[in-house]
C-alpha cells in the first residue's frame, strides 16, 4: 500500500460491507455497491488495494468502451479465469451467448462457504454496448448472485449514469449501497505536500486533489518547483491526465471539447462562450448547437452553473465554470501548451502560468472558498446562512464574491456579504472593506447592518469587518472528519441499501 494516501476511511467502509457479507446477516447473503467518482480519483486503485488486503478470493473485470458485447463477454470470462475464485476452472472453454448466461455462470463459480469479492469496473461502458445488460444484472443479482456470500462492486466514472442506476424505476433501484469517491480534499493535499495552508490551497488548485498527480509533489516543494518537475516530462500525470480524462468522456465529440476549452480559458456567459467556441468558423456557435452541449457538460458534472444569490430569482444571469479544479488549471494553461513541453520547453509554459497566476488563482479560489464556508456552517462567524454563493448583475458590476443566505435564490434573507482577497503579500485593508460596504447596498434583499466578512490569504488591515477568515481557518474546515462530505446511512439486510458514502 506504499504511496496510497488519504483513503483509510474508504477502505474501512469497504471492509465493513465485506464483514456484513461474512456475518451473513439479512435475508440475502450478498451485497452490491455502486462506486462512482470522476476519472483519475483512484476508484480502481482503491478497490485493488482493498481486494489485495481483504484475504478472500476475488475477481476483477474492466469493461472497454466501444467493444462488441460478445468480445466483452470473452474478456469477462478471461478475467474470472485469471482470478483466485476456487471453482474458476468451470468456465474453461465456456461460450456465453448473452450477459445473463455469463453472470449466471459467475454465480455458479462463486464459493458458498466463504465470502468473495467481484468487481465490474467501468460499468457504464458495458451498459452502453448492450442496453439489456442493466435489466439482466438486476435479474441475475436477485435470483442468483445475491444468494452467494459475495461483495459485488460496480464502478463507474460517468457520475450522472451511476446515480441514475439506483433511482426509482430503474432495474437496480434499492439493490445497492451507493458510494461516492471524491478527489483528495485540500487538507489531505496539505498532508501529502507538507505545505502550509495557503500554499496547500495553491497545490489543490493545480492538482485538483487527484492522487496520481499529488504523489508527484515532493514534500516541501513550492508551486514553481513542482511545475518545473512536472513540465520537464511530456508524460507526467499533470500533463496527460486532462487529455486522457476528456478522451474517455468525449471520444468523438469535437464540439463538446471546443465549448469546454472556451469555458476553461475564462469565458463564463452563454454569449461569450458561443463567440469563443465559434471563433474557428468566424461566427458565434448557434444557440441551438450550444445549449445541448452545455446540457451534456453539466449533466456529466464537468461544467458547473452558478446563479446570483439574493432574494430575487437569478436563473437569467447564469455563469458557467469548469467544475474540477485540476481540469480548470489544465484547460487554462496546459492544453494548448503541450507541444511546448514535448519539445523540451516547459520553462516557457511555466512563464505563461506565472504571468497569469495571480489573476487566475483569484477567480479559481472563489468556488473553493464558498464550498469551504458551507462546510463551516453553522458558525457564529457566518450568521443567518444555510447556503453560500455569490452575486452579480448583468454587467458584472458589481460582482460580489460571497453571499450567505437562508436558502437558494430566491432567498428569504441575506445573512452576510463578503469579499475574497487572495494575494501573496497584500492584506485585506480598509479599501477593500469600503468597496464591500458600498457594493453590499445594491444586493437585492441585503438589509442595513448586514454582516460583512473578509477572506484573505495574507491577513487583514481593516477595521469594521464582522468576521476575518484566513487560510488556517479554511483548512480547518476540511480537517474535521465529521464535516467531510458523505455519510453512510444505508440499512443492513434486504434491499434497503440507499446510503451515500
Amino acid at each position: 500500500m506504499a504511496g496510497f494516501v488519504g483513503r483509510a476511511r474508504e477502505l474501512r467502509v469497504l471492509s465493513r460491507h465485506l464483514d456484513w457479507v461474512r456475518r451473513g446477516n439479512g435475508d440475502e447473503r450478498g451485497r452490491a455497491i455502486l462506486l462512482r467518482g470522476r476519472r483519475r480519483v483512484g476508484k480502481s486503485r482503491l478497490v485493488d488495494v482493498f481486494c489485495e488486503g481483504a484475504g478472500v478470493p476475488y475477481a476483477v473485470y474492466q469493461a472497454t468502451r466501444g467493444e462488441r458485447p460478445e468480445t466483452e463477454r470473452m474478456r469477462f470470462a478471461a478475467s474470472v479465469l485469471r482470478s483466485d475464485l476456487p471453482d474458476r476452472r468451470l468456465l474453461e472453454g465456456v461460450q456465453f451467448g448473452d450477459w445473463e448466461a455469463a453472470l449466471r455462470q459467475l454465480a455458479v463459480v462463486l464459493p458458498d462457504d466463504q465470502p468473495s469479492v467481484v468487481v465490474i469496473d467501468e460499468l457504464p461502458w458495458l451498459l452502453e454496448q448492450d442496453s439489456s445488460a442493466e435489466g439482466i444484472l438486476q435479474t441475475v443479482w436477485d435470483r442468483a448472485l445475491s444468494r452467494k456470500p459475495v461483495l459485488l462492486i460496480l464502478i463507474g466514472s460517468d457520475l450522472a449514469m451511476m446515480e441514475q442506476l439506483s433511482t426509482y424505476g430503474r432495474p437496480f433501484h434499492q439493490r445497492a449501497v451507493e458510494m461516492a469517491l471524491s478527489a483528495l480534499n485540500p487538507h489531505e493535499v496539505m498532508m501529502m505536500t507538507g505545505l502550509p495552508p495557503a500554499e496547500a490551497f495553491d497545490a489543490y488548485l493545480i492538482t485538483g486533489g487527484l492522487p496520481l498527480i499529488c504523489q508527484e509533489w515532493q514534500e516541501g516543494w513550492d508551486r514553481q518547483q513542482f511545475l518545473a518537475h512536472a513540465l520537464d516530462d511530456a508524460t507526467s500525470p499533470l500533463l496527460v491526465s486532462g487529455e486522457r480524462a476528456l478522451a474517455a468522456e468525449f471520444p468523438a465529440a469535437l464540439q463538446a471539447r471546443t465549448v469546454l476549452s472556451a469555458i476553461g480559458t475564462g469565458e463564463r456567459t452563454f454569449t461569450t462562450i458561443a463567440a469563443k467556441a465559434g471563433a474557428g468558423a468566424h461566427a458565434p456557435l448557434p444557440a441551438g448547437s450550444l445549449s445541448p452541449v452545455l446540457h451534456t457538460l453539466t449533466a456529466k458534472r464537468i461544467v458547473a452553473v452558478d446563479t446570483p444569490l439574493s432574494t430575487r430569482p437569478g436563473d437569467r444571469d447564469r455563469r458557467y465554470r469548469v467544475a474540477d479544479p485540476y481540469l480548470r488549471f489544465w484547460l487554462a494553461f496546459l492544453e494548448r501548451n503541450i507541444p511546448e513541453v514535448e519539445r523540451g520547453r516547459g520553462d516557457l509554459v511555466i512563464d505563461c502560468i506565472e504571468r497569469s497566476w495571480t489573476s487566475w488563482r483569484g477567480r479559481a479560489i472563489e468556488p473553493i472558498v464558498r464550498e469551504t464556508l458551507g462546510r463551516l456552517m453553522p458558525d457564529q462567524r457566518l450568521p443567518g446562512a444555510q447556503v453560500v454563493g455569490g452575486w452579480w448583475n448583468r454587467a458584472n458590476n458589481p460582482e460580489i464574491d460571497l453571499i450567505g443566505a437562508d436558502r437558494r435564490a430566491p432567498a428569504g434573507r441575506i445573512g452576510f456579504i463578503g469579499s475574497i482577497k487572495w494575494l501573496e503579500n497584500s492584506p485585506f485593508g480598509n479599501r477593500e472593506l469600503g468597496i464591500l460596504a458600498r457594493d453590499a447596498q445594491v444586493v437585492p434583499g441585503a438589509e442595513e447592518g448586514v454582516a460583512l466578512i473578509g477572506v484573505s490569504r495574507s491577513g487583514f488591515a481593516a477595521d469594521g469587518l464582522d468576521a476575518m477568515i484566513g487560510p488556517d481557518l479554511l483548512m480547518d474546515a476540511w480537517e474535521t472528519p465529521a464535516r467531510r462530505a458523505g455519510a453512510e446511512t444505508g440499512k443492513d439486510g434486504g434491499h434497503e441499501h440507499t446510503g451515500v458514502v
